[in-house]
């Protein structure tokens, strides 16, 4: 079993997150002073910093531009989703509103 680690999750996607726009806003910077800097911005050892890195940008279908672009997919498809929700909400209170009209077309009122 691994060692719980010190740093939570969000510190540990803040410090990768930071890297890797490090190492796009930069020219020239290489990867290892792109870790330094970052590291000592947050006060956390390189190599720790290192790690987070390998696991999570390294792999497959992690690296940054995919990254980006499933956060710009899940951005649209959650403004899709509330222009739905507001639809349905339409679509439900003029049911009701046409059901009503039609109870009271039948009763004669």
């Amino acid at each position: 079993m691994p060692a719980r680690s010190r740093y939570d999750p969000k510190t540990q996607a803040r410090g990768v997150r930071m890297y890797a726009d490090r190492l796009e806003e930069a020219d020239g910077v290489s990867k290892a002073q792109a870790r330094r800097e970052v590291g000592e911005v947050l006060g956390i050892n390189r190599a720790t910093l290192k790690n987070w890195i390998v696991r999570d940008l390294e792999a497959p279908g992690h690296s940054p531009a995919e990254v980006k672009e499933r956060d710009a997919e899940l951005t649209e498809l959650k403004a899709e989703n509330a222009r739905l929700k507001r639809a349905h909400e339409i679509l439900r209170t003029s049911s009701a509103f046409f059901a009503a009209a039609e109870l009271d077309r039948k009763l004669g009122r």
